[in-house]
């Protein structure tokens, strides 16, 4: 069976950074560090920490005053950090510079006197930080239907962000919808789109067109993930998200001549790898891996876990199991 890995797969600079800084606080304050919800989503990275010392929590009055408390790359309310600091909480912030970067834009367009129009999926922890880090609030839509029931203060003072987990393909309609009705909105380029979904739902769509069915390893609540799944179904190809090698069906392979393998930005290579090896379990395979644009994105840790000046960041890759 040919076996094709998609390029990019698996963890972005976000994730990366974002557990090299619970990594590092690790080490600069010792155990338990705390940390607001996951990490990241996925469960094998969350354990992987539990064991080294993390405590992973629901609420700010489950961490003790004066300890760490790291905030999830998907990033949080203004309301959350202030009452993280009233409560004398160690603050740091594991946000996502380009989910920051939403956030400053939404606060920019705010400052105009514009309402914010937020692109993006209700509950989704990282919609839920934007939603508190706009003045005034924002309005939130998921799809191009829901333009036509917007409700909105003035037509000519519009503006619109959108979720970083969400592609220039995804919004599209979405944003083309939005400038029928109210010709005057304003929104952010989309090379502000985050390069690293764009890329990995690209790279599926290439994927889709070489094989009969394509494997995404992610948690089932990643939003980027269960993406990659539903693109390659709309282009006709059989796709299933699991979680690990132990979540693979063989009777999914049952006539299959080829498999695409991809993995979700928060999902570690060592998954991929564990992958590799159940498949060539099950029969031979021809392995390959697909041409596709080569990530080298790094972002800057904050500055009180930078040991000195020089910016180096490692990636923690393989480290999970």
């Amino acid at each position: 069976m040919r076996v094709v890995l998609a390029q990019p797969r698996g963890f972005c600079a976000g994730v990366e950074r974002a557990i090299e800084i619970v990594e590092r606080a690790l080490e600069k304050f010792g155990p338990p560090v705390y940390v607001r919800h996951e990490i990241v989503h996925n469960r094998h990275v969350v354990e992987s920490l539990r064991a080294k010392g993390v405590i992973f929590v629901e609420e700010l009055d489950e961490i003790p005053e004066g300890k760490p408390a790291i905030f999830s790359a998907h990033g949080v309310s203004r309301a959350v950090e202030q009452a993280a600091i009233d409560r004398g909480l160690h603050v740091i912030d594991a946000t996502c510079p380009l989910v920051s970067k939403v956030h400053n834009e939404g606060q920019r367009y705010a400052s105009q006197g514009r309402e914010v129009v937020l692109i993006g999926h209700d509950g989704h922890p990282e919609v839920e930080g934007t939603v508190g880090r706009v003045p005034g609030g924002v309005l939130l839509i998921s799809t191009a239907k829901d333009v036509a029931h917007l409700k909105v203060k003035d037509p000519n003072q519009l503006s619109y962000v959108t979720q970083t987990t969400l592609s220039v393909d995804d919004t599209k309609d979405v944003i083309e919808a939005l400038k029928l009705r109210f010709p005057t909105i304003v929104g952010p380029d989309t090379k502000d789109i985050c390069y690293a979904t764009q890329n990995r739902q690209k790279a599926v769509r290439e994927l889709s067109s070489q094989v009969d069915c394509i494997l995404v390893i992610g948690a089932a609540n990643s939003s980027n993930s269960n993406r990659l799944r539903e693109i390659a179904e709309e282009l006709g190809v059989k796709a299933y998200l699991i979680e690990d090698a132990k979540a693979l069906n063989p009777e999914w392979l049952s006539g299959v001549k080829s498999v695409g393998v991809t993995a979700g930005a928060s999902a570690p290579d060592i998954l991929v790898q564990d992958l590799i090896a159940r498949l060539k379990e099950l029969q031979p395979i021809e392995l390959s891996v697909m041409e596709g644009v080569a990530e080298n994105v790094r972002f800057r840790l904050p500055s009180e876990l930078i040991d000195d000046e020089s910016f180096n960041i490692s990636s923690p890759i393989n480290e999970f199991n």
